[in-house]
C-alpha cells in the first residue's frame, strides 16, 4: 500500500512526458476543433443611416412633384416618409415616400441592407457580394458574364450581334418590332424619343420593348445594376418603376422610383425616372462612404 502513490506519480510523469513529446513534434499544442484559418476580416459598416432622414428635402422636391405646393401639414408628412418596419435597425432600415399630382403619382423608396457573415472564413464584404449577385441574377442581368442569348430572353435586350441581324431583316420585321434597343453595355445619351423611354408614338408601336434596357452600372459603389420595369394592365395607365442596386463594401442599397400617370394616353418618361434615380443613389454612396 505504501508504493501506490508512487506507482501513480511515475503515471502521470510519463504521460506528461508524452504530451510535451507530441506538442514539440507538431511545432504547436495541437487540439481537435482549433481554427486553421485567419477570421475573415469584418466589413466596414457597423451602423446604418436613418433612412428616412437620407434623402435631403431638396432632393425629394425634385423627385416628387406636387408636393411642395401642398399645404403644411400635408407637405411635412409626404417629406418625413414612412419608415420601413423591421426588427433589426442595424441591420436593415428603409424608407418611402409619395406624392400625388394632377398629371401623376411619384412614389420612392430606399433600402439599407447591411450584410454579417457568421461564417469565419467569408467575409462580410464577400457574403454581401452574394446578396448582391442573387438580386442581379434575380433582374435578370449579370455582371460575370457577357450579354447573349439568355441575357436577351431574360432582360429583353437583344446584344449587339442580334442588334445588327434585325436591321438586315428590318424590310420584314421592322413594322412589328420597331428599332432594336441598345445593349447593356450601351453609354447612349437618353433622350426622350419612343426608344428612349418617352411617350409612344402616333401609330401605337411604342411600348415597354422600347424603354431603355435594364444593365450593369459603372462607377457605382463596388457593384451596381439598373432594373428598368415598365408595366401596363388592360385599360390602366402605364405604371413605369426603376430600381438601382448597389453594393459598397457589406452594405447593399436599393433606390426604387416609380411613376402612375393619371390619364390612360400618358406614358411616363422612362428617361427621367431612370436618370434620377441613378442621381440619388450616387448621393447616397457618397453619404455612405462619408
Amino acid at each position: 500500500m505504501a508504493y501506490v502513490p508512487g506507482v501513480a506519480l511515475l503515471a502521470a510523469l510519463v504521460v506528461g512526458c508524452s504530451a510535451d513529446a507530441d506538442s514539440n513534434a507538431n511545432g504547436a499544442d495541437s487540439k481537435a476543433g482549433s481554427p486553421t484559418v485567419t477570421p475573415a476580416p469584418p466589413g466596414k459598416y457597423l451602423t446604418l443611416p436613418a433612412p428616412c432622414r437620407a434623402v435631403p428635402r431638396s432632393t425629394l422636391k425634385d423627385l416628387l412633384p406636387g408636393a411642395a405646393e401642398l399645404p403644411g401639414d400635408q407637405q411635412e408628412k409626404v417629406f418625413r416618409g414612412t419608415a420601413a418596419v423591421t426588427y433589426d435597425t442595424d441591420r436593415k432600415v428603409g424608407c418611402s415616400w409619395k406624392s400625388d399630382a394632377p398629371d401623376a403619382t411619384r412614389s420612392l423608396s430606399i433600402d439599407f441592407e447591411r450584410v454579417v457573415s457568421y461564417d469565419p472564413a467569408v467575409s462580410d464584404d464577400d457574403r454581401a457580394d452574394t446578396v448582391y449577385a442573387k438580386k442581379e441574377k434575380a433582374a435578370g442581368l449579370s455582371s460575370s458574364t457577357p450579354p447573349g442569348p439568355d441575357a436577351e430572353k431574360n432582360s429583353g435586350t437583344p446584344d449587339k450581334k442580334d442588334e445588327e441581324s434585325e436591321k438586315g431583316d428590318a424590310s420584314d420585321k421592322g413594322a412589328a418590332k420597331g428599332s432594336a434597343s441598345p445593349g447593356p453595355s450601351s453609354t447612349a445619351s437618353p433622350s426622350k424619343s419612343p426608344a428612349a423611354g418617352g411617350s409612344a408614338s402616333s401609330d401605337g408601336s411604342g411600348g415597354p420593348e422600347d424603354t431603355l434596357p435594364s444593365r450593369i452600372l459603372d462607377n457605382l459603389g463596388d457593384a451596381a445594376f439598373l432594373h428598368d420595369l415598365p408595366k401596363r394592365s388592360g385599360s390602366t395607365a402605364q405604371n413605369h418603376t426603376v430600381s438601382v442596386v448597389f453594393r459598397t463594401s457589406n452594405v447593399v442599397v436599393t433606390v426604387r422610383y416609380a411613376e402612375q400617370p393619371a390619364l390612360v394616353t400618358q406614358e411616363p418618361d422612362g428617361a427621367e425616372l431612370q436618370e434620377k434615380a441613378q442621381a440619388l443613389a450616387r448621393k447616397l454612396a457618397e453619404t455612405l462612404s462619408e
